[in-house]
């Protein structure tokens, strides 16, 4: 079960943008996309469909250095995985709260 799903509230717990919340956007393997987080400049070339340019895009963080935000407290928690009712659910360590599933966009 992953502990971290796209559309979760996290914050940066290591780097340069410690410290920084935001939400999930993109999973990658061991790796996660968090909006407005770890701004990189990117040099695009112009197509038919889009202007070039220099574009600011969100690079890729490692997913060590990112905990959830729990919802009860709002603090950054570990997270556990339980069977409730014969389903998995994520449970914060912290509150010992369970984690809704985040609203799809």
């Amino acid at each position: 079960m992953q502990r971290l799903r796209v559309g979760d509230e996290v914050i940066v717990t290591s780097g340069n943008n410690k410290g920084r919340r935001g939400r999930i956007k993109q999973l990658r393997a061991d790796r996660v996309v968090i909006e407005g987080v770890n701004l990189i400049k990117r040099h695009m070339k112009a197509t038919p469909n889009q202007p070039g340019g220099i574009l600011e895009v969100e690079a890729p963080i490692h997913a060590s250095n990112v905990m959830l935000i729990d919802p009860e407290t709002d603090k950054p928690t570990r997270v556990r995985a339980q069977v409730e009712d014969g389903k998995k659910v994520r449970v914060a360590v912290k509150s010992g709260k369970e984690i809704a599933e985040p609203v799809k966009s």
